[in-house]
């Protein structure tokens, strides 16, 4: 609940505005997700607001750090027992979180774990958030930016994502600036041009992959209904509505979407654009078979790029030790389990 609502929840229940207050306090500023850890409110407060309110929040089931990087991965637990992932990230500007947004995924896309398991169920905001106060609270930290990459297509679970966005925004909770969240989706156009409207100065990641139909189909399901060429259009028109740069991530696969001819088709349909494109070297996913391209030819793709006037960045791969591959973490613990 945003403020204003819960405050309405406690005047319904003839609870004075300050409990309000308090509460949200507890759970937005603290992350804390349990009434009974509420202390400053009475024992019969805290058995009433247990019979009227439920707090959906995660716990940690399992984590790993990355002995490479320190980069930690999360899995955590939902109250009705279903995991999703997060990975924390550190850099030299502060702690980063990617977050899910979804409990599995229905874009099915090769190279990516989560949509092996299917798809069952959106996350509701205060889950999204959790996953930002349960990876401060365990590591003692303040995360400054977030990404919403982990599980899940954003897009498919509009409303409570914007929701989201609002209460991680909110001045009186972790107050954390839109422009220091990434959000991230496979290309589902309606989506874009709801976000376009919400005048969020967020940065739009769009998950390209490829530079046409023939391959990004092969690689992501979703560009048979919402091809390249009008991806792209919506894409153009969101920055011309925003000003806002959009970046392109561009992971790459040996062999399949990495070739000299790729990156020249790609610098082509981004010229006049404002974009930036981002070049992952792919962690390996075992259940797509796909491969990441050499750092050779990274090197060589972003050139040609880079000689063709556009903006690229390689991203450096982190926790590849962990699975941090999205999906992975859970897809393994749910097969074990």
């Amino acid at each position: 609940m945003s403020f204003s609502e819960l405050s309405s929840e406690f005047s319904a229940l003839s609870l004075p505005a300050f409990r309000a207050k308090q509460v949200w306090q507890w759970i937005q500023e603290k992350g804390v997700m349990s009434f009974d850890l509420m202390t400053n409110l009475s024992k019969d407060l805290r058995e009433k607001l247990k019979d009227e309110f439920i707090i959906c929040g995660c716990e940690v089931e399992k984590k790993s750090v990355s002995a490479l990087d320190s980069t930690v991965k999360y899995l955590f637990k939902l109250y009705d027992g279903e995991f999703i992932e997060s990975v924390l990230m550190k850099y030299k500007y502060g702690y980063s979180l990617c977050v899910s947004t979804q409990v599995g995924c229905r874009m099915n896309c090769a190279f990516c774990a989560t949509g092996v398991g299917g798809f069952v169920r959106n996350l509701n905001a205060s889950e999204i958030l959790s996953q930002i106060h349960a990876a401060q609270n365990d590591m003692n930290i303040r995360v400054s930016h977030i990404v919403l990459m982990g599980m899940g297509e954003p897009m498919d679970n509009y409303d409570n994502v914007i929701k989201f966005l609002k209460l991680v925004n909110d001045d009186t909770g972790l107050n954390l600036g839109m422009r220091n969240i990434s959000l991230s989706t496979c290309g589902i156009i309606p989506g874009i041009e709801k976000l376009a409207k919400e005048d969020l100065q967020l940065t739009l990641s769009v998950s390209l992959h490829a530079p046409n139909d023939e391959i990004r189909s092969r690689l992501m399901p979703v560009n048979r209904k919402y091809g390249v060429d009008e991806l792209l259009k919506a894409c153009k028109a969101y920055a011309d509505r925003t000003s806002r740069r959009i970046s392109y991530e561009y992971a790459m696969f040996g062999g399949v979407n990495d070739t000299d001819e790729c990156a020249k088709e790609l610098a082509e349909k981004l010229k006049g654009t404002l974009a930036h494109i981002n070049l992952i070297p792919a962690n390996d996913v075992t259940e797509s078979g796909l491969k990441s391209s050499t750092p050779e030819r990274i090197k060589r793709f972003a050139q040609i790029l880079e000689n063709s006037g556009r903006n690229v960045t390689v991203r450096r791969s982190l926790g590849g030790d962990i699975d941090a591959s999205c999906g992975q973490l859970r897809s393994k613990h749910t097969k074990n389990a």
